[in-house]
């Protein structure tokens, strides 16, 4: 199984500008290949779209012609224009017309480099360039999480206008000693959401509940001050036909940077949470992960979602990364049908009305339970593939494990106070510090008992 790591690079000035270059020379190479299948379309003749095919044109170029940027990594920029011609047709002929070819040029495209073609040395890189060229040496912000020996590829990109690299191993999957191996036969069901990203259901009467309140507090306060920042440049903001000004490309380079950042926080915080679920099943010796999937939202009608709310959620990267860890370590993920399973009796099996907080009370049977764990419980009794529900009982939670994610957020704890926020909010004292958290994210808060209690008709 292969793992990428994203690694930041410490360069010099003239390190970053020999690596946007590199980044710009590939670009070049990108609008080359979308110029030639223009003039090609333009004589009623057939793309290149084939690997082989564009590799022979590249050849035909002759050397030197994309600067410092050598044969391999334009190899790589035409691998990854092959993979996205043929990713649309094979769209296309599925019936998704809105499937588009690539005809968009790029500023600045990724390059890769392949085994054997870069060297890897402790905390620095050489990055293979063009022959006669000088070479490239760059030092990473922090060690690579892979031994050397599983090092497969290193990838160059700008993000955020940060140049990071991607270093892809191919890392083994978890082996367990005899006696601790992942039971096929101990499914869990998960429950995503906004508020609790992931929500567990384990087989014997064991639940996780992952709190996103700190993620969502990032999107809220990264908005405000998106607008914030926008009101306040608003009178000095460059004119149309000013684009290109000094003032503008040093606007865009602020907006580029916070927007960077604030995608990294988001995503460190999702790999935590998928983190933290791995764990507590490994734990628990779960051997199959029923997930809800919840994109059948994205299907709605314009005036009944939340456009901002669903971009922001991001149901599709919490399924990639939940899946990705759940496969190192042995565990099976499973898509089910998670409709109605929040707003369902799991004890009378009638249908409730969606409540205000996180505690569903069925009107019928006086049943009260946490919400988002009553549908990670039904969920795990779904049959995979879009099936009805089996005849198995419900298992609810009653030993529930609390954890949080993104606690390297800002605002996330009181000892650390969010810098976007107005001042006023942050009157008084932040209170004591507290202690930080042990290797692997674990929470310091004891396991809490919940007991899904049965109350009596009209008793509060």
């Amino acid at each position: 199984m292969h793992r990428t790591a994203g690694v930041a690079l410490r360069v010099t000035p003239g390190q970053r500008r020999r690596c946007f270059g590199l980044l710009r020379s590939a670009g070049d190479v990108w609008a080359c290949v979308l110029e030639v299948n223009g003039w090609r379309r333009g004589r009623r003749d057939v793309p290149l779209s084939g690997y082989q095919e564009l590799c022979r044109e590249l050849a035909a170029s002759g050397p030197g012609t994309f600067a410092e940027l050598d044969s391999t990594g334009a190899r790589s920029v035409l691998r990854r224009f092959s993979d996205a011609w043929f990713a649309a047709a094979k769209r296309r002929s599925a019936g998704d017309v809105s499937a588009r070819f690539p005809r968009r040029r790029r500023g600045l495209v990724p390059v890769r480099w392949y085994h054997g073609t870069f060297t890897l040395d402790g905390r620095r890189v050489r990055i293979r360039t063009a022959k006669g060229t000088s070479a490239l040496w760059v030092r990473l912000a922090r060690e690579v999480p892979y031994p050397v020996e599983q090092v497969r590829s290193v990838t160059l990109l700008c993000e955020g206008g940060r140049l990071f690299l991607d270093v892809t191993a191919e890392v083994p999957v978890a082996v367990y000693p005899p006696g601790e191996q992942r039971d096929p036969g101990r499914v869990a069901g998960v429950d995503l959401g906004i508020i609790h990203p992931y929500a567990l259901a384990g087989p014997d009467g064991e639940g996780l509940l992952v709190s996103g309140r700190a993620i969502r507090a990032e999107h809220r306060m990264h908005l405000a001050d998106t607008k914030s920042r926008r009101r306040a440049v608003s009178r000095r903001a460059p004119k149309p036909g000013q684009m290109g000004s000094r003032r503008w490309r040093q606007y865009r380079r602020r907006v580029r940077l916070v927007e960077g950042r604030h995608r990294r926080r988001v995503r460190q915080a999702q790999h935590e949470a998928a983190r933290n679920v791995i764990s507590w099943a490994v734990d628990q010796r779960v051997g199959v992960l029923h997930v809800g999937d919840p994109r059948g939202v994205l299907d709605l009608p314009a005036g009944r979602r939340h456009n901002l709310r669903l971009r922001q959620w991001q149901i599709g990267r919490l399924l990639q990364v939940l899946t990705d860890k759940a496969t190192l370590a042995g565990i099976s993920v499973r898509l089910v049908d998670e409709r109605d399973t929040s707003s369902t009796c799991p004890a009378c099996r009638m249908r409730v009305s969606k409540p205000r907080g996180r505690t569903l009370s069925c009107p019928h049977c006086a049943f009260s339970g946490h919400r988002d764990l009553v549908a990670a419980a039904s969920i795990a009794t779904r049959v995979p593939g879009g099936g009805s529900t089996t005849p198995a009982a419900v298992v609810l939670p009653e030993v529930v494990t609390h954890r949080r994610a993104g606690r390297h957020l800002p605002g996330a704890g009181r000892s650390r106070r969010d810098p976007r926020r107005p001042a006023w909010a942050a009157r008084g004292s932040v209170g004591p510090r507290r202690p930080a958290p042990p290797p692997g994210g674990e929470s310091l808060a004891q396991q809490a008992r919940i007991h899904n209690t049965h109350r009596k008709p009209g008793e509060r």
